[in-house]
């Protein structure tokens, strides 16, 4: 995981699906742990969706609380 992986999740949003178009890190937990079971899809989406259900799982959704605020970087 790198810095930018966590600010990534409070700005790309879900491509596809029943979640299209919501931010990543506002998935539902059931959904991230659908795909944790069924498997998360290949490349850059993959392994974002995988971390924000570690820190889903984990409680840690609210760690991402000051990305939010801060924004995208100039």
């Amino acid at each position: 995981m790198q810095p930018e992986d966590l600010q990534a999740l409070v700005q790309t949003r879900m491509p596809f699906g029943k979640h299209k178009d919501m931010l990543l890190a506002d998935l539902p937990g059931n959904y991230l742990a659908w795909f944790a079971r069924k498997g998360f899809p290949p490349g850059r989406l993959g392994q974002l969706l995988a971390l924000m259900h570690e820190l889903d799982h984990n409680g840690l959704a609210e760690l991402l609380q000051p990305l939010r605020q801060r924004g995208p970087r100039a």
